[in-house]
């Protein structure tokens, strides 16, 4: 049988190209997700393209009930599952502290830090109770440095590197690899998202230069989940070559 990665946040960007690649990779994958339709088309574009088997759960991670039904609700067969690719995650407005949101704040945190743990938590222990696996937590270089008007987002961010620490050491004995993948500028739904579907502003995100795609991401992905069983590595930061960090980048280079 092939392995089987659960992918949360599998409708677009990062999730999508993750769960294209890794079914190239003769991974079986478990898509997740609130748009269903979306799920669908991705569901066949994989067996359009590759001999992966699918299956599509619809949940939206902020809703614990919603991600215990689901997990739960399963077939045995696809319950063994080696890795876990926690995507789902979002940055929604941008304001000074004092400004803020509370209704944007809420969001990011239950989506970012809630809903991570939520899916982990129901996941975690069919790991640990065969001695294998391996567990991916998309962050950013948000959870490195706090950048103006930043504040809540870079906070979940921090939180998430914190919770990957944390993994790491708790399931140690256990034999599960924990490793964090933080991204820079990836042009995805993301600005779409923290803009509240502002086009022009998402737009203006990502003039310049070229920033890191989707299939970017996935390929550092893949590439760390098919290391060899010996080998984890524990912290990846990956930005566009026009990126130091968050603060510096080379525009109209």
């Amino acid at each position: 049988m092939n392995p089987i990665a659960l992918i949360t946040g599998a409708t677009s960007g990062i999730g999508r190209a993750t769960a294209l690649k890794l079914a190239e990779y003769n991974y079986d994958v478990i898509i997740t997700g609130r748009r269903e339709e979306r799920l669908v088309e991705l569901k066949n574009a994989i067996q359009y393209s590759f001999s992966a088997n699918v299956h599509i759960l619809t949940f939206d991670v902020r809703n614990q009930e919603e991600v215990t039904r689901a997990i739960d609700g399963m077939p045995d067969k696809w319950k063994d599952i080696r890795v876990l690719i926690n995507n789902a995650g979002l940055a929604v407005g941008l304001n000074h502290l004092q400004d803020g949101e509370i209704d944007d704040w809420e969001r990011m945190i239950d989506t970012n830090i809630k809903g991570l743990l939520y899916v982990t938590r129901k996941v975690a222990p069919i790991m640990t109770g065969k001695g294998d696996g391996h567990i991916v937590n998309i962050g950013s270089i948000a959870g490195k440095e706090v950048y103006e008007m930043g504040n809540v987002y870079c906070a979940s961010k921090h939180a998430v590197e914190a919770l990957t620490k944390a993994m790491r050491i708790d399931m140690l004995r256990d034999n599960v690899k924990v490793t964090s993948i933080s991204p820079g500028l990836v042009e995805t739904e993301f600005s779409m998202v923290r803009f509240k579907g502002d086009q022009q502003k998402a737009d203006q995100t990502y003039q310049g230069y070229t920033p890191l795609t989707g299939d970017d991401v996935a390929d550092v992905i893949v590439y760390t989940v098919n290391l060899p069983p010996h080998v984890n590595l524990n912290n990846v930061e990956i930005t566009p070559r026009a990126q130091a960090n968050s603060f510096y980048k080379n525009i109209n280079q």
